[in-house]
């Protein structure tokens, strides 16, 4: 079991930076694959960036690849999504997710996550 509890969202303005964090409880987090997925109003939860349990992999959407940057502690069971250069298309509750099946390859797909917290809201102003 892993329990997630996300931080750091809020407001900014276009062209500013926000760290999401996630900090996860349970003996499962470090080999889960992490997950940042993020939902705008009357939209589907999309993939933003995926870390695999070690760190050594990352994946990212092409809508954000260049400015968000998702990496993990182990020691202190966080995840982390360094998020760059917004842009009002941004705008969501951003949510991490948790896939404890750590052999397979690190999934991209919101079905295939097992755990999730609750969200924190981006919103970004132009």
């Amino acid at each position: 079991q892993v329990q997630l509890v996300e931080s750091g969202g809020g407001s900014v303005q276009a062209g500013g930076s926000l760290r999401l964090s996630c900090a996860a409880s349970g003996r499962a987090f470090s080999r889960s694959h992490m997950g940042w997925f993020r939902q705008a109003p009357g939209e589907e939860r999309e993939f933003v960036a995926a870390i695999s349990w070690s760190g050594g992999n990352t994946n990212y959407a092409d809508s954000v690849k260049g400015r968000f940057t998702i990496s993990r502690d182990n020691a202190k069971k966080t995840v982390y999504l360094q998020m760059n250069n917004l842009k009002p298309e941004d705008t969501a509750v951003y949510y991490c997710a948790a896939d404890s099946r750590f052999l397979t390859p690190v999934a991209l797909q919101p079905h295939e996550y097992q755990y999730w917290g609750q969200g924190t809201q981006v919103t970004v102003s132009s």
